[in-house]
């Protein structure tokens, strides 16, 4: 099976993103990281890129006097590293419909909830303030709405009564580090199937959804 391309998109610290790399880095992804694109020339990701020896560019957002702009400067950049697979790790924009067109279910997103609860900023703070008694995290496809994409994995965490959105979001983190990786293993695969708004896990003959 040859090797999936996989580029991911950052804004910030990276952290998802490095999760992902050390996996690759380890043989448990069937694929390869061809570079990595930050919207902020002052993302800690970047570093990280250069402790990894993967490639990156910057398309800053802040260099462009439009949305639309930023978004033709971000797809001609992604086109380059022609992949298979698109990350977002961290990446505080929305994707235009031109692009999530052209990459259509090839393009993957983790939230700080378990979707379709509490979507977009401040996930934990939402769970928080709603009182919840769980919570987690989510990788879903990325569709034109905001989190509403196939979901692939979740992983659920407990909130305790004295908890913060720090604190939450901290014990959340280490489940994303976990499932993140595991869902681009899936994808690299060939194992993920959508089907309306499932996404069907195909493990050597033994189905999931």
């Amino acid at each position: 099976m040859t090797k999936k391309r996989i580029l991911i998109l950052a804004s910030g610290r990276g952290s998802n993103m490095e999760s992902i790399l050390k996996a690759i880095d380890q043989g448990q992804i069937a694929g390869e990281a061809v570079g990595v694109i930050s919207s902020n020339p002052d993302a800690p990701a970047i570093e990280k890129c250069c402790q990894h020896n993967i490639p990156y560019s910057v398309v800053d957002r802040k260099s462009f006097s439009t949305k639309a702009d930023f978004q033709k400067a971000l797809l001609v950049t992604v086109q380059g590293f022609r992949p298979d697979l698109i990350c977002l790790a961290g990446f505080m924009h929305i994707l235009g419909s031109e692009f999530i067109g052209k990459y259509r279910n090839r393009i993957i997103n983790i939230h700080p909830s378990l979707l379709p609860s509490f979507p977009g900023l401040n996930a934990q703070e939402q769970a928080l303030q709603y009182g919840v008694r769980f919570s987690g995290c989510t990788v879903h496809f990325v569709d034109e709405g905001m989190d509403t994409g196939p979901i692939i994995l979740q992983a659920v965490v407990p909130v305790h009564s004295d908890d913060d959105a720090q604190s939450l979001a901290a014990r959340i983190l280490v489940e994303e580090h976990r499932i993140y990786p595991e869902a681009v293993r899936l994808f690299c695969l060939d194992q993920l199937k959508i089907i309306g708004r499932r996404v069907i896990i195909d493990q050597g003959g033994k189905v999931n959804g």
